[in-house]
């Protein structure tokens, strides 16, 4: 077993803070190299890929195939009934024995009782979303969960801290969905962020391929999260011709809309177009609430309309080209991952 110092990395991986990576274990056949971090040892999981919590999509099939592949799966709560949520934890308890967990946006409406369901069904991991910490993390920790939250700023990691959180996520600007207001891209969001807590950092925000992981390992990141290339996978409860839509975006072909409710980022259909006229005529809050209305995200990623539904997907879209299956998605990462170290494994400056 090679620790962390005796790998040979590149100079530009080498400098991240050495406690940032506990381990590298490096195979005989150097096709294979395993990562042990504070991520991996966290969650008890074999890669430091986590599957993206998403509304109308994280359903129990894509969590539990993401677990059972060696990532770590999330039930999206967002976009659950109580008793919807509580049928999906049934199922992956029977569908995986591999560590999984819920990602809980706080401003849910039914948040108490969604709480109360995680904690009297042993969900060992959350990740917690759109809002403030303080709140939970202290009753969820009471009850033994990991508490990760999902923030966007350096400034935010440190109230995550403060908080008692167990690590962070960091998502850039390119992300899909709801995004921060600071609007800052991933390349620029995981350095601060690392320099800035001593808390383990999950990047996210543009990430689909093995190299985008070790782009962002390499600025000190010690995980992934993965939305858009899970949301089209076969086992996401995404309808076909959203992610056929999703296959169809080119680069450019998504936008942060709905600034003054939440910056999301939506693929530029006529729903979207709407938005934008409105926006562009000096639109306040209310009118942008009564014409996004009830439902649109479902409508267009779980019902399939495309017209007039709300699309939110990443920029990182325009780089997919197929769908395919979790374990397909997660040889490719991993391959991808590998091959890109080996790269830079000799090249010096």
């Amino acid at each position: 077993m090679a620790s962390y110092t005796n790998y040979k990395y590149p100079d530009t991986i080498r400098t991240i803070k050495k406690d940032h990576y506990t381990k590298i274990l490096k195979a005989v056949n150097l096709s294979t190299i395993i990562m042990e971090n504070r991520i991996t040892t966290l969650f008890n999981i074999k890669y430091p890929i986590i599957q993206g919590g998403m509304v109308w999509c994280s359903g129990w099939r894509l969590a539990a195939a993401v677990s059972n592949e060696g990532g770590l799966g999330l039930l999206g709560a967002g976009s659950m009934h109580p008793e919807t949520l509580v049928e999906h934890i049934y199922k992956m308890k029977q569908a995986t024995d591999k560590p999984w967990g819920i990602n809980v946006p706080l401003l849910y409406p039914e948040i108490d009782r969604l709480m109360e369901i995680i904690i009297n069904e042993g969900v060992k991991i959350v990740f917690t979303s759109a809002g403030s910490p303080k709140k939970w993390t202290p009753l969820l920790k009471s009850h033994g969960i990991t508490v990760v939250h999902v923030i966007s700023s350096a400034l935010f990691a440190k109230k995550c801290e403060e908080a008692g959180v167990d690590a962070v996520v960091a998502e850039g600007f390119e992300a899909g969905g709801h995004n921060g207001r600071e609007e800052t891209t991933t390349l620029a969001l995981i350095p601060n962020v690392v320099e800035s807590t001593s808390l383990p950092v999950i990047a996210a925000g543009g990430i689909a391929s093995g190299k985008s992981m070790a782009a962002v390992m390499a600025l000190g990141a010690e995980g992934v999260q993965i939305g858009t290339l899970f949301a089209i996978a076969s086992e996401s409860s995404a309808h076909p011709a959203f992610k056929q839509r999703v296959l169809d975006t080119d680069e450019g072909g998504t936008m942060l809309a709905l600034k003054k409710l939440a910056p999301t980022r939506l693929i530029k259909n006529e729903f979207f177009e709407q938005v934008k006229t409105l926006e562009d005529a000096g639109a306040d809050a209310a009118q942008l609430t009564q014409i996004l209305g009830k439902g649109r995200a479902k409508k267009g990623i779980f019902e399939g309309n495309m017209v007039e539904g709300e699309l939110e997907i990443g920029q990182i879209a325009s780089m997919l080209h197929k769908e395919e299956t979790v374990a397909e998605m997660m040889q490719n990462l991993i391959a991808g991952f590998n091959d890109t170290v080996k790269r830079f494994e000799n090249i010096t400056m």
